[in-house]
């Protein structure tokens, strides 16, 4: 009983990197982020940057913040951030947290 329980608690905490909706053996969502309606930064160039885990979250890797990704990408002025997941077998096995920045870049 313990060995299900233990089993049911990891599960439920190997799920913190989720998009709007996700299956259980297979997830890959995109979605929409932060933005200003009012916008008048034209978008010329767009960036992603990702935060990785891999077997049962023992190794993470990467960088998902957003003005690291513009400027390490040469994007001056950020018009939009979205989003992306990935999860395989509940976030278990493989599982990443994206930041897609689009915005002008610098001249």
């Amino acid at each position: 009983m313990k060995y299900i329980l233990l089993f049911l608690l990891v599960i439920s905490m190997g799920n913190c990197a989720i998009g709007p909706v996700h299956g259980a053996l297979y997830t890959d969502n995109k979605f929409a982020g932060e933005f200003n309606p009012n916008n008048d930064v034209k978008v010329e160039k767009t960036a992603e940057g990702c935060i990785h885990n891999s077997i049962f979250t023992l190794f993470t890797w990467g960088n998902a913040g957003s003005g690291y990704i513009a400027a390490k990408n040469g994007i001056e002025r950020i018009a939009t951030i979205d989003h992306s997941t990935m999860n395989v077998i509940f976030g278990l096995v493989y599982r990443n947290y994206c930041t897609i920045v689009s915005g002008e870049a610098k001249k």
